[in-house]
């Protein structure tokens, strides 16, 4: 096994720098092949904007043939002025909620992200988290573009340093390629992802053991492949789809590309927790399923809450918080969807 990821990772690993522009717009011209990027956004008014101005400057105004054919923010509830913001700088913005209004919406990024594939129509989709800081647009050409120029790769996520950013003051005029300057820990803004999703893919999924960031919110994946994967609708949905993403097409279908660096916005302790629990409980419903190869696993079903403490006037007082356990069906079988697909 371990030589089976050695040589995935030296065959599809790649970097933004490997497939200039150029190459991108001849080999998108040539195969007719359309691009989506969606921004699901909650209250992100102070970066969403940024990000679709340097999306919409570098990968399609302006260009002979744009690499992004459609930019989507989907809006799941924002209080603050994230649709504003997002629609003045150039986004199609459209709400959660009125997007298949037949079913009611649930809370959650998986949520806002399995219902993104009725309001877009590109043959390749890319995700991209609306809180990034300091924002390049590699984030989407470098994992749109092997999608773009290798026929058999069908999902890319991107890989980056994730430094921990303790202040942002003054962020916008600091350079991206120091990670140790301005209150930036190296390496250590993936918490979740070395503590719990790492082992957990290892464990019980040794062939995702090459992915550098299995848990990041920037990827592409061709929508042949996205409307057939069930949607975990919260936390749990980039481990869901990768562990699905394997057991549906199989790991040289799967690429990853490194774009540098990822600033954002991190989550406290305890939204943490209720993260980690959230990724093991996608983990334990495909193990149970037999998504693990060459095993099926007898484990009783978790429980689906997670307890923390919170200290008070008077000491700890725990408090208890579901966990994540519903899931979208693949996108193929609404008939919203397959009745606009053959329209």
């Amino acid at each position: 096994m371990l030589e089976e990821v050695e040589r995935w990772f030296a065959d599809r690993s790649w970097s933004a720098a490997d497939r200039p522009l150029d190459r991108l717009l001849s080999a998108k011209r040539a195969a007719g092949t359309t691009v989506s990027v969606v921004l699901p956004a909650l209250d992100e008014e102070e970066t969403v904007g940024a990000i679709v101005e340097v999306i919409r400057r570098d990968l399609i105004d302006g260009l002979p043939v744009p690499l992004v054919d459609e930019l989507v923010v989907v809006d799941s509830g924002s209080t603050d002025r994230t649709a504003e913001v997002a629609a003045k700088a150039g986004a199609r913005v459209v709400h959660r909620d009125d997007i298949l209004p037949r079913i009611p919406a649930l809370h959650g990024k998986g949520e806002v992200l399995w219902r993104s594939l009725l309001v877009t129509g590109g043959d390749i989709v890319c995700f991209v988290d609306a809180d990034l800081r300091d924002f390049s647009s590699t984030f989407v050409s470098g994992i749109v573009g092997p999608l773009l120029t290798e026929p058999d790769v069908q999902f890319v996520k991107a890989m980056y340093d994730r430094p921990l950013v303790t202040e942002f003051d003054g962020l916008a005029s600091r350079t991206r390629s120091d990670p140790l300057a301005f209150g930036k820990t190296h390496g250590q803004g993936g918490r979740v992802t070395e503590l719990v999703a790492r082992p957990l893919l290892n464990l019980h999924w040794p062939q995702l053991a090459g992915f550098v960031q299995p848990l990041g919110g920037e990827y592409a994946v061709r929508r042949s492949l996205l409307e057939r994967l069930p949607f975990p609708v919260g936390y749990g949905v980039e481990l869901g789809l990768l562990v699905d993403a394997l057991h549906t097409v199989g790991l040289d279908a799967l690429a990853q590309v490194d774009v540098g660096v990822r600033l954002h916005r991190h989550q406290d302790g305890q939204a943490l927790g209720r993260m980690a629990a959230a990724i093991y409980r996608t983990a334990q419903l495909r193990l149970s399923r037999g998504h693990s190869p060459g095993h099926r696993w007898g484990y009783p079903p978790v429980r689906p809450e997670l307890t923390q403490f919170e200290r008070g006037p008077d000491g700890f007082v725990p408090r208890t918080y579901a966990v994540d356990t519903e899931e979208r069906p693949p996108m193929a079988g609404i008939k919203e969807y397959s009745g606009r697909r053959v329209a």
